[in-house]
């Protein structure tokens, strides 16, 4: 065989390897993050489409906050993935915004301009059961990646439809998430219903006993959708930050001499 036979042979082999390789499918990489969070906001029919604005608003002035900032950049990584999740009625479920890298002041605020741009998803009964099952299937719908796993819920009443919360509550505790409350008071009972927004115990009980779960899991009370969003950038902190936040909410500027505290 000729030298130039070889040659030809050597450079065919090696043509043939680079076309194998270059068709073998490579995985996505995934990225790692401090936190995965499913911000899951109730939209009920009980919530008017004024509060569903100052829902909405509270939410974006937590991810413009610098307090909630300061509590994504204290990780390890520095960074968080969130999914914004709006739920009513067991069959009325949407992902407002979905899997989203927060790490830096124009990722947050991309974030929050989007939430401001995007309608209201829907106006259902209140299926807490079903919200958290469907926030627990949100998790594996990303290739980021982190050991911990939260689901903030928000809501103003008890469950009216669906599976039972403290079932959902529980598979999903039992598969390593935490679960949060920012129980949202009404300042009277809903005339056709007056349990649902006022059930024996109070609302908070409620969400203690049947929807929050997991390792460091809280509520906090909103006393109406007014204060919402500094009761939102608190829970933010809270549950981003590994210390609790408690050194980021202390350093809270204190308002003017004459300004009312909220």
């Amino acid at each position: 065989m000729s030298l130039l036979s070889l040659v030809r042979r050597a450079v065919l082999a090696l043509s043939l390897m680079v076309l194998a390789t270059a068709w073998v499918p490579k995985p996505a990489a995934a990225e790692d993050v401090d936190l995965k969070l499913v911000l899951a906001a109730d939209v009920s029919r009980s919530i008017d489409d004024r509060e569903f604005e100052l829902q909405r608003k509270g939410y974006a002035a937590a991810f413009r906050d610098p307090r909630v900032m300061r509590a994504i950049r204290s990780g390890p990584l520095g960074r968080i993935a969130v999914c914004f999740f709006e739920w009513s009625g067991s069959e009325s479920q949407k992902v407002v915004i979905d899997w989203t890298v927060i790490g830096d002041d124009e990722q947050a605020g991309y974030f929050a301009d989007k939430l401001l741009s995007e309608p209201r998803s829907a106006a259902n009964r209140t299926a807490l059961g079903a919200a958290i099952e469907a926030s627990t299937r949100l998790f594996d719908a990303t290739s980021i990646d982190s050991e911990r796993r939260t689901i903030d819920v928000s809501g103003d009443g008890t469950n009216t439809n669906g599976r039972p919360p403290i079932l959902a509550r529980d598979d999903a505790v039992a598969a390593g998430i935490t679960i949060n409350a920012l129980v949202i008071l009404s300042p009277e009972p809903m005339p056709w219903n007056p349990e649902h927004t006022h059930p024996p115990g109070g609302l908070e009980n409620y969400f203690k006993i049947n929807v929050v779960g997991g390792p460091g899991a809280f509520t906090i009370v909103v006393e109406g959708f007014e204060t919402f969003a500094e009761a939102i950038t608190n829970k933010l902190v809270k549950e981003i930050a590994l210390d609790g936040g408690a050194t980021i909410l202390a350093a809270r500027p204190k308002p003017p001499t004459g300004a009312p505290l909220r």
